[in-house]
């Protein structure tokens, strides 16, 4: 398998991670608001800064973004995207649906990606070339390629970027069979799994995607910006099946 070694690291490093925030959790957590207006907890910062510890041992000349501030530059075309809770609203709350999600990039590209929702006893990951899993068993999306068959997982209708879609939102929506919100791990891999059929996150940053990007898209499903680009960065981004692109797109024609 590509990237083995790189793989196996993340997927070990998510687990030690996952286990660390529920023993913060058991012990009683409360959020303080940043700048951007979302939560941050001591676990988000205790798991960041045990990751990035482990990943400047294991490879020092790899650089790193991580939510909660850690940006470290790459010597070699190679860094890792940390989102150390992603979710820290449920997870404060107690809502079983957050997640640690790590992802390599390599020259712009995202080779491997982990995610690990704990609660939810999910462990997801995708090499390059290498195929998409969850709990070790193969994943790939659903063949459905009709709204009216198909589950949408859209993540926060208060988000910005949504308000101006206005009323071609809500007839866009409607032609779903059904329609979901658990948030963007558990969103993405159900995607992958074919259990739901379209991922819609209107506002996150690249730690939100870069590991579910690349297991949606070895899962064999598609993935982009509102710009219809391949890219983490643009602030927003959607995944679906093959045969739901087209209709996907429809929303972001404008």
């Amino acid at each position: 398998m590509p990237f083995e070694a790189e793989l196996d690291f993340a997927k070990q490093l998510s687990q030690e991670a996952g286990a660390m925030a529920i023993d913060y959790q058991r012990r009683g957590v409360s959020a303080e608001t940043k700048d951007d207006d979302s939560p941050v907890t001591a676990a988000d910062k205790a798991n960041e800064k045990m990751i990035v510890e482990a990943i400047t041992r294991r490879f020092p000349d790899d650089g790193i973004l991580g939510e909660e501030g850690a940006n470290k530059e790459s010597k070699n075309g190679r860094r890792w995207i940390v989102d150390p809770i992603d979710g820290t609203r449920d997870y404060v709350r107690g809502i079983p649906l957050w997640a640690v999600l790590i992802g390599l990039e390599q020259d712009g590209e995202v080779i491997v990606g982990v995610a690990n929702c704990p609660e939810q006893d999910l462990l997801g990951w995708a090499t390059k070339g290498g195929g998409a899993f969850v709990n070790g068993n193969p994943a790939h999306v659903s063949d459905i390629n009709e709204p009216a068959r198909a589950v949408l997982c859209f993540n926060g209708f208060h988000k910005q970027n949504v308000a101006v879609m206005g009323q071609p939102l809500l007839d866009w929506v409607g032609k779903y069979w059904a329609v979901r919100g658990l948030g963007g791990a558990a969103d993405a891999l159900l995607v992958a799994m074919g259990k739901a059929d379209v991922w819609v996150e209107p506002n996150a940053k690249p730690w939100d995607f870069a590991a579910l990007k690349i297991v949606v898209q070895e899962a064999g499903g598609k993935f982009a910006s509102f710009k219809h680009e391949d890219n983490i960065y643009h602030g927003n981004g959607y995944a679906c099946t093959p045969g739901l692109e087209a209709h996907v797109r429809e929303l972001f024609k404008g």
